[in-house]
């Protein structure tokens, strides 16, 4: 099909008729943003950059928090030399020079401002034009390259697409060139040095006037968001209950010491005690509490040299509290509510020697982080100490949707320090290694990475977590000694580690936070802090507008915390940057969880991240990963290791929260590890019970149970569909099951009959038949759970009656039921409206398909790259193959042409020896249904369903086989019911550039 023929296709189907499959590269469409449902107007902006040969944008407003996130793919552009032409205008003065200034840097575009003072007329063009070949895709509409506009605004756009002699792109065109050659439209060096003097001077009055609106403007303004008025709300409700106890959970920048003082006014408690564990941290604390209560409250500290015990409210360092001469200066009943700062710590020595003496009518505990580590071991359960009170949850993704937190722009970028975890960990580094992780080289890049990408601001203001102390030292004089391309000034760096007391780090912060008007002879600011963990918690720097991560990720926990520490919102900071500098480390796989929330371990949840994670975060923040560092999460994704480690983890920390043993349908209900990973790992929950809580689980099932389970857990637990677990739970408390009642109540549920094949199908199922292997059949034929007493009747047998009165039994096996049930669920939301049992775009086995298919045991392994099921026939592919260098082609396997020539055209080549006339491709031409499932490697173990397709060529061809004679084989090309989804697209069809460690 030629191009018009595609573009005539695509009007249709935008415009005439839905229902019309069409390729999505030719078919007009509506934008606008709404990350729930993966749209965002940046994504397509940045989807067109990558796929065009040329682009111009005309819009009236540009700034720095609009072109933020398109800075990796415009800097791929300048690489490939695509030309691009900007045009905005003074209108309003609103443009940043500061994003002027840096796209004007890239040597592929060009920039020009339009004059609408000396034009004497209004410019308010929102227009993107990208041009591929002879064809044009035209975004118009709304959005200005702003933040808001590009991510979260309610904005309204169009996309057409055009051939260069449409008439509607020629007027497009022909307006922006008329715009761009116009004498009113200057280039930069006319327009920047004065554009940037008179926008100074507005924004330089904008604040004067803000600050002469009210004697205390941020009093006035101050109020509680959406998680402090929920905190309050439910610690009435906690106190009303008789509890002692709570605990905050909210993510670092969300406001909990703010939160805590607003419930403190609220609840109207009198006398106060606030305890953090470090002396700027109380000064801060007071701080905050002194712009909510005023003058209506004393304030006071103790520690740091300070003794103001007979205040309203203190705030104390732990440290110094925990001793008995400070200690002794209170009756235990003193205070009405203690509050205790960064409570994961509240099981240590010191907070317990306080916490044993104090009798105050409520205790009130905070942190972002209540899971470590240790919470295993008697005492230490954070959520314990607080009673498995939680008085509100608020974890990162949340906090973004809801805009408690400063808009972040990640950017994962490949580093050149190849070093692997072992070898930084170790405690003594050889000098080869540490001249690798100091190396010019790689402070070169740093500093270019981090003066491309930015900040938000007038001046940088830095951290930089590293691998080592020493590391953190020497990279620190390196910087020392480097320009600073933003000033022309050498750099000012320190580096902060454990060593340092307190006034040192205070010296530092307020160093890093000062303004250069502020700077003295002796006291000027820093621009960045160098730093290993000192800084990950209880640092409260809320200028800090750009985050260096310069070692490997060690787990999520700790990644949040250092994100974290550039998400508190302050004035003049619209964004902070993220640079995070990837090296081929095992742990990789750990930043998609830590930035997307999803605590599953699921790889496929993972991949399914890194390819579109920027579509679906919340808010006006990104995620952007170049290509070669994307290949190492993925290939990080395909070998995680120390997944039994993982696994104990997990299931310590919802122990802790739930206070009890969690089972697999606790894990799904509270995002923790996915079901199916522990499944993997020791093929029933019994087993990981038995090796977790060994007392108490050991030897409780008997050897029939332990294999039920087995099978069930094997077979149903991954909710492919729910006929066998609505039967299995009518079975757990009915003796029989008639099939006219339960079809009756499927529909009520599900809204669809079930099928009379289906149904005696999954009866088979339940009676251990979905097997492979003889000696699979052997082992699992005798779970005995259901048997035939006609066609229409179905009766509970005797022995799983007998079993079902164990309880653990008959809990273990209703937990395999939800859980299944809910991934169906959950499944079938994700693909509403899909003409077939499979999902778009979810992942499936080839055991899942015999499954699907009604096939009546497991077919998986004559399953290879073709098979027919009855009326469907299902193509498999693997899109990146071992090459013929490391690996011999092997007879039977698809061929290496396999693949999309674009989002609607698959070609696929046969078996070899199979000719056109051959029974193999009959089977493919023949059947009335054809699907196409594809993985990217062998490194995944199951498909994305990629929907069914119509074969619309089909030819003759040859290919030599391993003894290098010519064979028939095949050759198809298939087109696509549904086009293929663009991130999924690009995945499946980006190389492979794992890296062995050294």
């Amino acid at each position: 099909m030629d191009k018009k023929d595609e573009l005539r296709l695509g009007f249709e189907t935008a415009y005439i008729d839905g229902n019309v499959a069409s390729n999505v590269v030719y078919r007009p469409q509506f934008l606008s943003n709404n990350y729930k449902e993966g749209k965002k107007v940046l994504s397509s902006v940045e989807d067109e950059l990558l796929a065009c040969d040329q682009f111009q944008i005309s819009v009236a407003f540009i700034t720095l928090g609009g072109i933020e996130p398109l800075l990796q793919t415009l800097k791929e552009l300048e690489k490939k030399n695509i030309p691009g032409e900007n045009l905005t205008t003074n209108y309003l003065n609103f443009s940043e020079p500061k994003a002027l200034a840096k796209l004007n840097v890239l040597k592929n575009i060009k920039l020009k401002m339009y004059d609408v003072e000396k034009a004497s007329e209004g410019f308010h063009t929102k227009g993107y034009i990208f041009k591929k070949e002879e064809i044009y895709r035209i975004i118009i509409g709304s959005s200005n390259m702003t933040k808001s506009a590009l991510t979260t605004n309610r904005e309204w756009n169009t996309k057409i697409v055009s051939t260069e002699q449409g008439e509607v792109a020629k007027e497009i065109v022909h307006e922006f060139n008329d715009l761009w050659k116009s004498k009113y439209a200057l280039n930069f060096d006319e327009f920047y040095n004065n554009y940037k003097e008179k926008y100074e001077i507005i924004k330089h009055q904008r604040q004067i006037a803000k600050k002469e609106q009210i004697t205390s403007i941020e009093q006035y303004k101050l109020q509680p968001n959406s998680m402090q008025v929920g905190l309050i709300s439910n610690l009435k409700k906690i106190i009303a209950s008789g509890e002692k106890r709570a605990l905050l959970i909210s993510a670092t920048g969300t406001g909990k010491t703010y939160a805590s003082a607003f419930a403190m006014r609220e609840l109207g408690f009198k006398r106060v005690l606030f305890l953090v564990h470090r002396g700027q941290l109380a000064r801060q604390t007071k701080k905050s509490y002194e712009k909510i209560f005023g003058n209506t409250v004393s304030m006071g500290l103790v520690g740091a040299g300070y003794h103001e015990y007979d205040k309203d409210y203190v705030f104390a360092m732990v440290q110094t509290l925990n001793k008995d001469s400070h200690l002794m200066e209170y009756r235990p009943d003193e205070f009405d509510c203690i509050v205790l700062d960064e409570a994961h710590h509240t099981s240590a020595g010191t907070y317990q020697k306080v916490m044993n003496y104090f009798k105050p009518k409520f205790w009130l505990g905070m942190t972002a982080t209540p899971d470590k580590r240790d919470d295993n071991i008697e005492g230490r359960n954070i959520y314990e100490i607080f009673n498995y009170q939680i008085a509100y949850e608020i974890r990162l993704q949340q906090a973004m949707e809801e805009d408690l937190l400063c808009p972040f722009h990640y950017f994962g970028i490949s580093d050149v320090a190849l070093v692997n975890e072992k070898n930084i960990k170790a405690r003594k580094i050889d000098g080869r290694d540490f001249n690798i992780l100091t190396g010019d080289e790689r402070v070169k890049h740093i500093i270019e990475q981090a003066n491309y990408f930015g900040y938000s601001g007038d001046r940088v203001k830095g951290l930089i977590f590293c691998s080592r102390i020493d590391e953190s030292i020497e990279l620190s004089n390196k910087f020392n000694q480097m320009v600073n391309p933003e000033t022309g000034k050498n750099f000012r760096t320190i580096a902060l580690n454990g060593s340092a007391s307190d006034d040192e780090r205070q010296n530092a912060f307020e160093r890093l936070a000062m303004n250069e008007d502020n700077a003295t002879e002796k006291n000027q600011p820093l621009d960045y802090i160098f730093s290993v963990e000192i800084l990950n918690e209880g640092v409260d720097i809320v200028e800090v507008n750009q985050v260096i991560m310069l070692r490997p990720t060690e787990s999520p926990i700790v990644f949040i915390q250092q994100l974290g520490r550039g998400l508190r919102k302050a004035e003049g900071k619209e964004f902070v940057v993220i640079l995070d500098f990837i090296g081929n480390y095992n742990n990789n796989f750990m930043i998609p969880i830590a930035l997307s929330g999803d605590r599953s371990y699921n790889a496929d949840t993972i991949r399914k991240y890194v390819i579109s994670g920027n579509n679906t975060i919340p808010g006006a923040s990104t995620v952007h990963f170049d290509e070669i560092a994307k290949d190492k999460i993925f290939t990080s994704i395909d070998k995680i290791k120390g997944m039994k480690t993982i696994i104990k983890d997990s299931y310590v920390s919802l122990k802790n929260r739930l206070g009890r043993v969690p089972y697999l349908l606790d894990f799904y209900e509270n995002g923790e590890i996915d079901p199916l990973v522990i499944i993997k790992e020791y093929k029933i929950y019994q087993k990981f019970l038995e090796s977790v809580e060994v007392e108490k689980y050991s030897g409780k099932m008997t050897e029939k149970e332990l294999v039920t389970l087995e099978y069930l857990s094997k077979t149903i637990l991954s909710g492919i569909r729910p006929y066998e677990l609505e039967i299995l739970r009518y079975l757990l408390n009915s003796r029989e099951i008639n099939f006219e009642q339960f079809s009756s109540a499927f529909n009520k549920k599900y809204g669809y009959d079930v099928d009379a094949d289906s149904f005696n199908n999954a009866i088979g199922v339940l009676q251990g038949k979905f097997v492979s292997k003889k000696d699979e059949l052997e082992k699992y034929n005798n779970i005995d759970i259901i048997s035939n007493e006609d066609n229409k009747r179905f009766k509970r047998l005797d022995g799983f009656s007998r079993r079902i009165k164990d309880s653990e039994f008959h809990r273990q096996m209703e937990d395999i039921v939800e859980v299944g049930l809910r991934k169906f669920a959950e499944k079938r939301r994700a693909g509403a409206g899909v003409d077939s049992v499979f999902v778009l775009y979810e992942k499936y086995s080839r055991r899942d398909v015999s499954l699907l298919m009604n096939c009546g045991k497991d077919l998986s392994s004559t399953m290879y790259g073709m098979k027919r099921i009855g009326d469907d026939v299902f193509i498999f592919v693997t899109y990146h193959k071992v090459t013929a260098e490391d690996k011999e082609y092997i007879e039977g396997k698809p061929d290496y042409a396999d693949a999309f020539e674009d989002n609607m055209i698959f070609k696929w080549d046969s078996q070899i020896g199979r000719g056109i006339n051959s029974s193999y491709v009959k089977d493919v031409m023949e059947a009335k249904r054809k699907h196409l499932l594809v993985k990217k490697s062998d490194a995944e173990s199951n498909f994305y369903y990629m929907g069914q397709f119509d074969i619309s060529k089909v030819e003759v061809a040859k290919k030599k086989d391993n003894s290098g004679n010519e064979r028939d084989i095949t050759k198809f090309e298939m087109k696509m019911h549904h086009a293929v989804r663009e991130d999924l697209l690009r995945y499946l069809q980006s190389n492979i550039t794992s890296v062995e460690e050294k």
